[in-house]
């Protein structure tokens, strides 16, 4: 049997290569939606990709099925229960099929979405008895899915089927099975995931909280206790995923943009993204524009301050910037990527178009405001669990999502620092509150990591 995990970093979305080098076949489970590390090791294994397969309809990230099966014919393979819109084969517990040497068995995991299957994996080269399982979005390293994605009025029926999911249909199985999730560390779909990309069952068993409870009810209300921010992008992402993605090739043609042409297309509503880094966007950025830098885990701050059908502007360093950032967009559906500007800001700058700053503020320039008592707020968008392990003493707390929901209730003349981790999401925060009318905002340098790195306290 092959196998191999496939890690789609910032995301935190794992998928699967399973095949047969003998038969010469193999399968992708939960595909990436640039699909060109499968292409590369069917040609390089020598296997054909014959099946794709999806545990569920995903809500973060577009699938890369409609790729596949537009280069290789591949049968897509999804539950019955997800009605999606596209061709494709439906399966139901107990289904399975062959692969040359290597058995798949659907079991039917409802509660992270009502249309989730997990699959235990068997060489039969070996033996008989199931080797691993993959577990798609229900059991994580340290931590279970989410019930509340499909939406509030079947949230009490998640949370069932996500119990007996976890404490019934996985209750059956051995603890000597290999786990192998979807998502890992950096996703949204759970919170609090492991680093460590696999597990056993046994392991779980024994030390994930979320395994460990002796009734339902208990159960529910830890469920129910809270969930990670949504981004905006998640329904986009999941209507495209019923749907089926466009070809990649279908998307609007890559342009490098003169200054004249950006603004054009800027003046008609498009939204400007500046991937630069803080500093850079501090000191000059386009009016409007939103400062998302090049990080891990972009994707998911794209999904939170941008709409989903938004055209999109970029503002990079190169284009070696500009094709990973849409690589990155791509990934969530982001598909009206129109250009970038040719020449970058030095180009916006020359042409003579108004420009702005966003003033990056030190720790000892708070430290100062502080000790003069200077009025201003001290805005800190981190999330909760952040704000409860240490922060500035009289800061305000409100995370970035609530931010971006709600805006600030302040005058938009009051003087305003934002700060967060380590000056990333202060920036987002930052660029959006000029857009939207604050007149005196800065960002934090370094956030709380500078700040506790300069001597300073976090209290709690």
């Amino acid at each position: 049997m092959y196998f191999k995990q496939i890690t789609t970093e910032g995301l935190g979305c794992y998928s699967y290569v399973i095949g047969c080098p003998a038969a010469g076949q193999m399968a992708i489970v939960d595909p990436k939606r640039d699909i060109q590390d499968y292409l590369d090791i069917s040609r390089e294994e020598g296997m054909k990709i014959t099946h794709v397969i999806n545990t569920h309809v995903h809500a973060d990230h577009v699938g890369g099925e409609q790729e596949l099966k537009s280069i290789t014919g591949a049968t897509l393979f999804i539950h019955e229960n997800a009605k999606v819109a596209y061709p494709h084969t439906p399966i139901k517990e107990g289904d399975t099929f062959t692969i040359g040497s290597v058995k798949l068995e659907f079991i039917y995991t409802p509660g992270h979405t009502p249309n989730a299957i997990s699959i235990l994996v068997t060489d039969m080269v070996r033996g008989t008895d199931p080797w691993m399982i993959l577990t798609g979005d229900l059991l994580f390293v340290g931590d279970i899915g989410r019930p509340d994605l499909p939406g509030n009025e079947i949230l009490d029926e998640q949370v069932e089927n996500l119990y007996n999911s976890l404490y019934v249909k996985l209750g059956n199985l051995p603890d000597y099975l290999e786990v192998f999730p979807a998502h890992g560390q950096g996703s949204l779909c759970g919170k609090g995931m492991s680093a460590k990309p696999s597990t056993t069952l046994g392991y779980e068993r024994r030390n994930n909280p979320m395994l460990k409870f002796e009734s339902f009810k208990k159960f529910k209300r830890k469920v129910l206790e809270s969930f990670p921010a949504r981004p905006k992008s998640f329904t986009h992402i999941i209507e495209t995923n019923f749907k089926g993605a466009p070809l990649l090739e279908r998307c609007p043609l890559d342009k490098a943009m003169n200054p004249e042409r950006f603004k054009q297309i800027m003046d008609k509503g498009a939204t400007v993204i500046d991937v630069r880094d803080a500093a850079g966007f501090g000191g000059f950025h386009i009016p409007g524009s939103i400062n998302i830098g090049l990080e891990k885990q972009l994707a998911n701050w794209v999904g939170m301050v941008v709409e989903p059908n938004a055209d999109i502007l970029l503002v990079v360093n190169s284009k070696q910037d500009y094709d990973r950032m849409c690589l990155e967009l791509h990934r969530i559906g982001y598909d009206n990527i129109f250009g970038y500007l040719l020449g970058g800001i030095s180009s916006w700058l020359l042409s003579g178009y108004p420009v702005k700053s966003l003033a990056q503020k030190s720790t000892w320039d708070l430290q100062e405001a502080i000790q003069d008592e200077r009025e201003f707020i001290l805005l800190d968008v981190r999330t909760p669990d952040e704000w409860n392990s240490g922060h500035v003493k009289g800061a305000i707390h409100k995370p970035l999502a609530l931010v971006l929901e709600e805006g600030l209730q302040v005058e938009k003349e009051t003087p305003v620092i934002v700060m967060c981790g380590s000056g990333y999401r202060s920036n987002i925060v930052g660029s959006y509150l000029q857009n939207h009318g604050h007149t005196h905002v800065c960002s934090l340098a370094g956030g709380a990591l500078a700040w506790s790195r300069s001597g300073n306290e976090l209290v709690k």
